[in-house]
């Protein structure tokens, strides 16, 4: 009985966080993880997710204020894709089943064409995919803005040495870890079951720092 007891225990353990205590911080697009202590004065300098101004499937102007103390799981799709982004919001549904009635976990994915992808798009593809609207937001707005975003300052792209422009296409599988502080603390393969485990219990360690 106590044998079964510590299984148990450790299984529970295993679901609810990483293998690590604390997660790195990530400033490039290598991905290079950065240990640091989380009262490091090097985090004052540290690359953060800036300000941005985009629009939700409600017609609300969503901020950094939005995710003020929050974390955040942050990914970049489009509703007419018929490859790899059904899979990646499916996967985000699984996030928002897992963390439905936790206030301090949100989501954030940004279309990646946002001409097509207007507000009334955006609510009915929402709506079709079970979205809690104040759990989860797809969002819309400048092409600049967004494509700016997800290459240079989520690093969601990971085509590493290449030099692309705001012409060229963004499309990824990615999902990205975003702290209270506005840090990237993880990077996740989007299409992946085992990779959307690890990231629920990195944003359970996350929670825990």
């Amino acid at each position: 009985m106590l044998v079964i007891l510590i299984l148990l225990t450790s299984c529970q353990n295993k679901e609810n966080t990483s293998r690590v205590a604390q997660l790195p911080y990530y400033q490039d697009a290598l991905f290079t993880p950065v240990w640091l202590d989380k009262e490091s004065d090097q985090l004052q300098e540290f690359h953060k997710i800036p300000e941005f101004n985009l629009v939700n499937q409600n017609g609300e102007t969503i901020t950094q204020n939005t995710f003020a103390d929050k974390f955040y799981v942050a990914d970049f799709i489009f509703t007419s894709c018929p490859g790899i982004c059904p899979q990646m919001t499916e996967n985000m549904t699984v996030l928002q089943e897992a963390f439905k009635t936790d206030t301090e976990v949100m989501l954030l994915s940004h279309s990646v064409t946002p001409k097509i992808d207007s507000v009334s798009v955006l609510k009915s593809y929402a709506t079709t995919k079970g979205v809690i609207d104040s759990k989860w937001h797809i969002v819309t707005g400048d092409r600049k803005q967004i494509y700016n975003l997800g290459r240079n300052y989520y690093f969601a792209e990971q085509d590493v040495g290449l030099t692309k422009d705001e012409d060229d296409f963004l499309h990824t599988e990615n999902f990205v870890l975003i702290d209270k502080n506005r840090h990237i603390r993880g990077i996740y393969n989007g299409l992946n079951t085992q990779a959307i485990e690890q990231l629920i219990a990195d944003i359970h360690t996350l929670k825990l720092e």
